[in-house]
């Protein structure tokens, strides 16, 4: 594409020109539709900034040169006020470019190995960020609205620096991203009750998938990736077999009423769950679910405060077990683990005398 765009009228051929700096470095950007037609967008690769309408008209064939005259009240007025640069990709003539570069920047991630839940997710990134008017092609403008967003905690800004970091990667660019630290909380553990409400009060599907969330104390993604073959039903095992951010495979027991359940649904498919297929009713169902128990804890349960329920009770069951705990986690590192640890001495007063039990065994048998 030509750096300066010559427009063919009637009367002849005129440069067009920026209102604004007067450069004829200028692109086309895409149409504008109006109640009164549609109006050619325009933008300025020099000061980025963006116009619509005819900022050079071609004189008719009695006059002798070319020169800039009035156009209709509504491009005056256009001219004017010059419109900020739009969100999306500088150049891309329509929002097409713009899905098919975050497309492509996808299919790289996946070239290069990443996992599935991250693609989508970064890809998910990529459109909010234009959604919110960032141009992907100008960090500063990353920078902008990531500064504007108020209601997003410093973890979350640090992610989508992380995602648009992957982008420019890919683009083979770089740039001095902002410091953005994530600070370390700790999670919410809601009670059983509340999980067992939020799970009756879901259908068959989106309740299995919570229920095997609850026992297995597994990742969203990875109750998500497993399939009929990794459940056994007469030992009453689910094999955890895709684990996800570096943790182990490894086999979990679990109910029997869990076992009917996964046995009802229907095996159309080699996974049991589509993780992304259940957020929208999941969403639904725990606003409902608080609203009608008057409880807006409710509101607070994601899918990893399944896991977070699970790691704090094993610890409080075998007395802080670390190794025990690390290894229903799947985790690698044991000082993931030890968070689990403090969150069960928050909740269960070790002190209290009633919540402790005392057993004596006389043989191996009774010791087991």
């Amino acid at each position: 594409m030509l750096h300066v765009h010559f427009e063919k009228y009637e009367g002849g051929e005129a440069s067009r020109k920026c209102p604004s700096c007067h450069s004829k470095n200028v692109w086309k950007d895409g149409i504008r539709r109006t109640k009164n037609g549609s109006i050619q967008r325009y933008i300025c690769r020099d000061c980025w900034r963006r116009f619509s309408g005819s900022s050079v008209l071609s004189v008719g064939l009695n006059n002798s040169g070319k020169r800039q005259v009035c156009a209709t009240e509504m491009e005056a007025k256009n001219l004017a006020k010059v419109e900020p640069l739009e969100s999306g990709l500088a150049g891309a003539t329509t929002n097409a470019e713009v899905k098919g570069k975050i497309l492509e920047f996808g299919f790289w991630m996946k070239k290069q190995g990443y996992k599935e839940s991250t693609i989508k997710t970064r890809m998910k990134h990529l459109k909010i960020l234009v959604k919110r008017g960032v141009n992907l092609r100008n960090p500063e403008s990353v920078k902008e609205v990531l500064a504007l967003q108020q209601k997003w905690s410093d973890g979350t800004k640090a992610n989508y620096v992380d995602t648009y970091t992957c982008f420019l990667e890919k683009e083979g660019l770089v740039w001095r991203p902002p410091k953005y630290k994530r600070v370390h909380k700790l999670p919410f553990v809601p009670s059983e009750i509340e999980l067992d409400q939020l799970i009756a009060a879901s259908g068959n599907k989106l309740g299995t998938y919570l229920q095997t969330l609850k026992e297995t104390g597994a990742d969203p993604g990875e109750a998500a990736g497993i399939t009929w073959v990794d459940i056994d039903k007469e030992a009453r095992t689910i094999s955890i077999n895709k684990p996800v951010k570096g943790h182990y495979s490894r086999i979990i027991n679990v109910s029997a009423e869990l076992i009917n359940r996964l046995d009802s649904l229907p095996k159309n498919e080699r996974r049991i769950f589509n993780q992304w297929t259940l957020y929208s009713n999941f969403y639904y169902r725990r606003k409902v679910t608080a609203r009608k128990l008057q409880n807006p804890r409710i509101l607070q349960i994601k899918f990893t405060s399944f896991r977070h329920w699970k790691a704090t009770m094993e610890c409080h069951r075998t007395n802080g077990n670390v190794a025990h705990v690390s290894k229903i986690l799947g985790h690698k590192n044991v000082q993931n683990t030890m968070i689990y640890i403090d969150l069960e001495k928050a909740l269960y007063n070790r002190a209290d005398a009633e919540e402790v039990t005392v057993k004596v065994a006389y043989n191996v048998g009774e010791a087991c």
